[in-house]
């Protein structure tokens, strides 16, 4: 599938990157004119050694003016070096510019991964937005230092050599372009045919940089189920893939120079015998023939660097349309105009004829969801599988937005209020753990500002980590990487704590004690009763044990609420909750 990926436009994306360098407009300018006016530095060389090769031959045959010889010598050293430090400056320019265009494309999409909705991430993996950040933005700065200044020198190297032969001779002129045209045509043809691959190559690089996060990550769970065999498999055909891609891309872009080479060489032989010819018949001198030969080098050598110049532009473009792609994704809606505040809050929650389906999709996940929790209470959510509770939780939090219906808090619809406010409302405990690579103390303070030894010390001691962080050699300094990893329980416990520290008016528990021993269990639960006083609580169980003291509990199927009550309640409809829990009942006896 990947190698149908049609090529991108060139020409836009180019445009875009030049619009997106605006702020550094000025410096490429002066780059520009240094590397510009170096190379006509370069070009009137030829020049002043035509005129002293006219001096030594006109004195060969009475007394060579060696005061005329060494000021043309100064003159055209002097040439050189103004050459040199120009393109030098050029050089330093460019490279300030591409690595703050790094800089910034990187800053950009560091900030548009946080505006992107939940949905995008659905459906593009960690590896490939990972390939973007670093493979595509690293392309990208080194095609800019390579290719903007290289290419403009070698254009005026280019267009200026040929006015210069013009105007020492047109004939001579004409047989050089006409020996060098045949590389013109040839490398437009390869241009044309090498784009498509080049984006190919990026592509497929990030689809294999995402093949070996996700193995990389499930390393454990590949192992257990003997997949290596079928993760080398796919491994293998991604990177056959990107073989194929790359090979193409860089074998015809490769091409150019040898190419060009042997234009240059021809060009050379073209001049030799053009200019022996018209020397012999006496129509230019032998200065002439000197000046062409730096002239033809003049005018192959550009054609040498524009087709390495355009390989750098074409994999800049390839990388450019996948950054560009990222940072011109559809974006959470601005909410800056919302005036509405959620403050003081209680915690009564209501959710009106609630109806959600997953962007891009057709399936409709929640149909008519309708409940109402008092502040304070302890709301349970439970039901087979597939349900639909964890999304409800989601929606309430506003990590999606509904199809129809209406979440309120204290009366206030959720969709009125900015998203951040709402999440400012509720501290979360997943199935999933999230740490990051840092301190036990800065994993357990996570955003919350304020907090004291004391504080963590007593959440820890709640949760039954506190003797396991006080065995550390560090303590709560401790750092949390490879080398020192936690269980899947203490990583739970952790998670509880930092939930516990934060301290907000409503609590979500998504199979927060899923993953922790059944001692550990009851301490959790102790604690969790201690945090949910006076807290709207929302929790989502298959333990259903763990939710008897629940004052209310929704029992959903299918994206529906079929019955609703107390435990007790529920017990004596004999529904579908009975069935549950009595099916759980057996299984533990």
């Amino acid at each position: 599938m990947e190698n149908r990926t049609k090529s991108k436009d060139f020409t836009g994306t180019w445009k875009k990157l030049l619009i997106y360098c605006r702020r550094y407009w000025s410096l490429m300018i002066i780059a520009v004119i240094g590397s510009g006016a170096g190379t006509i530095l370069t070009l009137l060389g030829p020049d002043k050694l035509s005129e002293m090769t006219k001096v030594i031959t006109d004195g060969l045959m009475t007394e060579i003016d060696m005061k005329a010889v060494a000021g043309i010598g100064i003159t055209l050293i002097c040439f050189y070096v103004f050459s040199a430090i120009l393109s030098l400056m050029q050089h330093l320019l460019m490279t300030s510019v591409t690595q703050g265009v790094s800089k910034s494309l990187r800053g950009d999409i560091s900030k548009k991964i946080n505006r992107l909705p939940m949905w995008y991430y659905n459906k593009t993996t960690t590896g490939d937005v990972l390939s973007r950040v670093t493979n595509d933005v690293d392309t990208i700065a080194q095609s800019l230092n390579q290719s903007i200044g290289t290419l403009v020198s070698a254009i005026m190297l280019f267009v200026g050599s040929v006015i210069m032969m013009l105007v020492t001779d047109v004939t001579m002129t004409v047989a050089a372009v006409l020996s060098t045209i045949v590389g013109f045509v040839l490398m437009m043809l390869i241009m044309g045919r090498s784009q498509k691959y080049f984006f190919r190559q990026q592509k497929n690089l990030g689809l294999l940089n995402g093949h070996i996060e996700e193995i990389y990550s499930g390393h454990t769970v590949v192992k257990a189920y003997n997949g290596e065999d079928k993760a080398q498999e796919d491994f293998d055909r991604m990177n056959e893939n990107l073989l194929d891609s790359g090979f193409k891309a860089q074998c015809l872009s490769g091409m150019m120079m040898p190419i060009m080479g042997f234009i240059g060489n021809f060009g050379y032989v073209v001049v030799c015998i053009v200019g022996a010819l018209l020397t012999m018949n006496g129509k230019i001198g032998f200065e002439v023939i000197v000046a062409f030969m730096m002239y033809v080098r003049f005018f192959t050598q550009p054609l040498s660097q524009m087709a390495q110049a355009a390989q750098s532009l074409q994999s800049a473009a390839a990388a450019g349309e996948r950054v560009f792609e990222f940072l011109e994704a559809e974006e959470m809606a601005d909410e800056s105009e919302k005036t509405a505040h959620l403050t003081n809050v209680k915690g009564d929650v209501e959710f009106k004829h609630v109806r959600f389906g997953y962007e891009g999709t057709d399936k409709i996940i929640i149909h008519d969801f309708s409940a109402k929790a008092k502040a304070g209470q302890k709301i349970a959510i439970v039901g087979p599988t597939g349900a639909g509770k964890t999304t409800m939780v989601n929606l309430l939090m506003r990590f999606h937005e509904l199809l129809g219906g209406e979440i309120q808090i204290d009366g206030i619809a959720v969709d009125k209020v900015r998203r951040e406010e709402v999440h400012s409302q509720f501290c979360m405990v997943l199935q999933d753990t999230w740490l990051f690579e840092g301190t036990i103390r800065e994993n357990l303070v996570y955003c919350s500002e304020n907090v004291s030894d004391e504080d963590m010390i007593k959440a820890c001691k709640a949760v039954g980590l506190y003797h396991f962080i006080r065995s550390l050699p560090e303590g709560f300094d401790t750092v949390l990487n490879d080398q020192m990893s936690l269980s899947q329980g203490q990583k739970q416990q952790l998670t509880i704590a930092r939930a516990m520290i934060a301290d907000r008016p409503m609590l979500i528990l998504d199979e927060a004690t899923s993953s922790v021993d059944t001692r550990t269990e009851l301490k959790i639960q102790q604690a969790m009763d201690e945090l949910m006083r006076n807290r709207t609580s929302f929790v989502i169980a298959h333990r259903l044990s763990t939710i008897k003291d629940a004052d209310l509990i929704l029992v959903m199927k299918a994206g529906d609420i079929i019955e609703s009550g107390t435990h007790e309640e529920l017990l004596a409809r004999g529904g579908f909750y009975s069935e549950l829990y009595n099916s759980q009942f057996e299984q533990s006896a």
